[in-house]
């Protein structure tokens, strides 16, 4: 995505006021997220060890950075993209009962990713996990936790509204569900990129069901990796898929942002499938994948919620390292100081 400028932009907050209003934001939301899904806090690793399958292969093509490890015989560790599996080794290790879980501060640094308003290659979010029973495993169940999740941004929205009351909530009541293969249908013109863009802008915000699986016109929305959230499976609307995102439309980058991605878990079969469809069938000898096919991890639903985007948004920010400090290109440094955007 091409670095957006918007036309007069001005912040409405100062970067000391700024950092005051992030731990606002951190703060409040973490906490309503522990209370509306029965989460505790747990401490996460920043790194694993290479080869276990414990980190996120988000879409498959994105490096790892790995360094060796003198004291393990320079066994090679790899910085986590994300905590997905690790959190539902987690709930088994730590025995959590169904409709209870955890969450953590997850810090990811993704080398790859193409750095402009929404992408850093510093990553900050609250990767979190629920143990479920197997009967929980539905569309009802995923779309009743997604509107505890949207509660509670919309509840942190209102927060940011009282303590500065020229941040006007842009949010609405609630949130639109809708299918990627509705999606596809409604605007067969658009690439996924301007579906998302058309949906959010007509609905304020929107969870977008059904990513990974091919479409109707053979292509998936998006990609998304094969052993985590369950995109296979039939739903009750008759659609593939038990994951999603969360998006929302932001009117100073007139552009839909995502701010979580989630899904219920595979299960046995379901991680099957997709590494048999995905061509990743040599990860089933991974131990990640061993535990889960041989029946030793529990059913769950889970997901990240990026920290600085949800930041970013709330504050009404134009570009996310508004809200974090990182590194960025020269040029992009000036094309923002020249428009007010004053980077950490």
């Amino acid at each position: 995505m091409p670095l957006i400028i918007p036309r007069k932009y001005k912040q409405k907050l100062l970067p000391e006021t700024t950092e005051v209003a992030i731990k606002l934001v951190k703060d409040r939301f973490q906490s309503l997220l522990a209370s509306e899904l029965n989460l505790r806090r747990v401490t996460a690793p920043l790194f694993v060890l290479s080869g276990t399958g414990l980190n996120d292969d988000l879409n498959g093509y994105e490096r790892a950075v790995t360094f060796p490890v003198a004291a393990l015989g320079d066994s090679m560790a790899e910085v986590v993209h994300s905590l997905a599996k690790w959190k539902r080794v987690k709930l088994e290790d730590y025995d959590i009962a169904p409709g209870y879980g955890l969450y953590t501060d997850m810090n990811a640094i993704r080398a790859d990713e193409d750095l402009d308003n929404l992408h850093s290659i510093y990553v900050d979010q609250w990767d979190w996990e629920q143990t479920i029973d197997s009967s929980d495993r539905n569309l009802d169940y995923l779309t009743s936790t997604v509107e505890k999740i949207y509660e509670a941004i919309r509840d942190t929205e209102r927060l940011v509204y009282e303590q500065f009351p020229h941040i006007t909530p842009r949010l609405p009541r609630e949130i639109t569900f809708i299918h990627t293969e509705e999606l596809l249908q409604r605007y067969p013109g658009l690439t996924p990129r301007e579906r998302e863009d058309a949906a959010a802008r007509e609905c304020g915000a929107v969870f977008l069901i059904g990513i990974g699986a091919p479409l109707s016109d053979g292509e998936p929305h998006d990609g998304r990796a094969p052993d985590y959230d369950d995109w296979s499976s039939l739903n009750s609307a008759g659609f593939r898929g038990l994951n999603g995102d969360i998006l929302v439309w932001d009117s100073i980058l007139e552009r839909s942002v995502e701010l979580s991605s989630m899904g219920i878990r595979v299960s046995p079969e379901a991680l099957d499938r997709q590494l048999a469809a995905t061509g990743n069938e040599d990860r089933a000898e991974l131990l990640f994948h061993s535990r889960l096919l041989a029946g030793e991890l529990p059913a769950s639903i889970g997901g990240g919620i990026g920290q600085s985007r949800l930041c970013m948004f709330l504050l009404q920010k134009a570009h996310i390292g508004e809200v974090q400090a990182s590194i960025w290109p020269d040029s992009q440094r000036e094309l923002c100081a020249k428009a007010g955007i004053r980077l950490l």
